[in-house]
């Protein structure tokens, strides 16, 4: 139905604005210099906008009492006051200690929860046989928050460094809430009376999402380049690819006027048995024995758990599934919060197209699980090559590589490890969903997800406190600028290990999954 699409164009919206603390990097250079902050105060400023995740978990309790329109507009006011207090802060006009800098940066990195958590119910709700390829369509627009703000601001600023950092701030103030208003009527939970696949939308919206990355890879490559793309074709071109997504509401509207037309001439089968019209919350297996006739169903909601999280922080699952995230996304997202510090070092001075860079690879990152799972879903072995834990596995490997790959020294080996570790991170993210739901459930989503998230907070003030001091020696043990390969040459390695190691364990969570996959499978066939 319409509506049903409709609400996941708003979604797309929403994410394609909401990676706020995507931005850090691209003026975090500038706000040191600005702030005259050591390279450990900038560090806890990254850390601030991820330990508003710590308090995910209120967004998660908040869609269960409050109406979702509201828990949209709530996400997006906290982020207009932590982003707009900073950008006064920047502009003179309100006077701020950096303990205020510091609870402004945590209370805008929570609205990010808020906003998510409401696209994510409102996808698994709307798309409750395809979800999971729903959800990893639409949080692979979150990927592509970094490039559209740098994309807006070239426009704007192209040149002067303060300017830049004041008007990513105040993007990131604004442009939230204005498409959370423009949004609230259509992102909304739709009584669906009867769960269909919806293939031929998905796959429109496939060639429609990757046409869209290309677009953003190129122009991120051609960025830099003086035969570039010109900063407002740039502009205008991502505004076309986020408004072509309308075209398949419109196209279904237009269906379900021909349908009721032709109601009349059309012959209904009361004995067919249609697969795509079995209401289940998740991937159905159907196969009809010879013979007998005996239908077999195996649907992984019945091999899963509803698990709350006071259950869920006992299983060894949640645990290994917590530290393959920790060195896995997470570790990538330390990596990103400091790609502007990085690059500095190297005396790379375009850090923007870095940040372009990795968002646009973070883009397709999340949208590969995706399509993986709609085309191997069709399969009757996707039980066994479809493991979420194996995917993680296969995406923490080659950012382990290129952790050590960093060690080069040519700016080519920068680029070719900012795209592959911001493609893995995407991917690794867009997993976790549907691994959250995998595990523990659908029923206590909400809260299970911002509960496992809290350890981005956690990792980003470990691994990057520790990234700070070894700054700092290499330094000489000042808080001036560090320059050279020795900055984080120690660093590198140190998260490269860490990526190796959580490659490892999300092979144990595989073989884990995998074992109380095939038991539960096998005690749920009835014949």
């Amino acid at each position: 139905m319409a509506l049903q699409w409709l609400s996941l164009v708003g979604v797309v919206w929403l994410q394609s604005i909401n990676g706020t603390n995507s931005n850090f990097p691209a003026y975090s250079s500038q706000l040191k210099h600005h702030l005259s902050m050591s390279q450990l105060q900038l560090n806890n400023l990254a850390f601030a906008s991820d330990a508003g995740k710590l308090f995910g978990w209120f967004s998660g309790i908040a869609t269960v009492h409050l109406p979702l329109w509201l828990v949209l507009m709530i996400g997006s006011l906290l982020g207009l006051i932590g982003y707009g207090m900073q950008y006064l802060f920047l502009t003179n006009q309100v006077s701020l200690s950096y303990g205020h800098v510091f609870l402004l940066t945590v209370l805008a990195g929570n609205s990010i929860c808020w906003i998510n958590t409401v696209c994510y119910i409102v996808t698994i709700q709307n798309f409750p046989l395809d979800h999971q390829t729903a959800v990893g369509l639409s949080t692979s627009y979150l990927g592509l928050s970094a490039k559209i703000y740098t994309d807006i601001v070239d426009a704007v600023y192209p040149s002067s460094p303060i300017k830049r950092a004041k008007a990513y701030l105040l993007l990131s103030s604004i442009l939230p809430l204005v498409v959370s208003l423009l949004a609230v009527p259509i992102v909304r939970g739709i009584n669906i009376e009867k769960s269909r696949r919806v293939e031929g939308g998905i796959i429109v919206m496939f060639v429609i999402t990757m046409a869209t990355g290309t677009f953003a890879v190129i122009s991120s490559t051609l960025g830099s380049m003086s035969s570039g793309f010109s900063p407002l074709i740039i502009v205008i071109g991502m505004g076309v690819f986020l408004l072509a997504p309308l075209v398949i509401p419109l196209a279904e509207q237009m269906m379900e006027r021909l349908q009721k037309k032709c109601w009349i001439r059309r012959e209904r089968r009361v004995c067919d048995f249609n697969i795509e019209e079995v209401d289940v919350v998740e991937r159905v297996e159907i196969e009809m024995k010879e013979g007998g006739g005996i239908i077999e169903i195996h649907d992984q909601a019945s091999v899963r758990e509803e698990i709350g999280v006071k259950l869920m922080v006992k299983r060894v699952e949640f645990w290994l599934y917590f530290f393959v995230y920790l060195s896995g996304a997470t570790l990538g997202l330390v990596f990103l919060n400091n790609l502007g510090q990085i690059a500095e070092s190297r005396g790379y001075s375009k850090a923007s197209s870095l940040v372009s860079l990795s968002s646009s690879f973070g883009f397709f990152g999340r949208l590969i699980p995706s399509l993986l799972d709609y085309f191997l879903s069709r399969s009757k072995y996707y039980i066994y090559i479809g493991s979420r834990p194996a995917c993680i596995a296969v995406m923490m490997a080659p950012m382990s590589g290129a952790f050590f790959l960093l060690l080069n020294r040519s700016n080519f080996s920068l680029y070719i490890s900012t795209a592959i570790i911001g493609m893995c991170t995407g991917a690794i993210t867009s997993i976790s969903v549907s691994t959250t739901t995998e595990l523990f459930g659908t029923k206590h989503f909400s809260v299970n997800h911002n509960v496992l998230i809290a350890n981005i907070p956690v990792g980003s003030f470990v691994f990057g406190y520790l990234a700070a001091l070894l700054y700092r020696k290499a330094g000489n043990g000042g808080d001036g600028k560090c320059m050279g390969m020795e900055c984080y040459q120690i660093t590198f390695i140190i998260w490269g290990s860490l990526s190796f190691v959580g490659t490892l364990l999300a092979l144990i969570l595989h073989a884990q999954t995998k074992k109380f996959s095939s038991q539960c499978k096998t005690s749920s066939t009835y014949g």
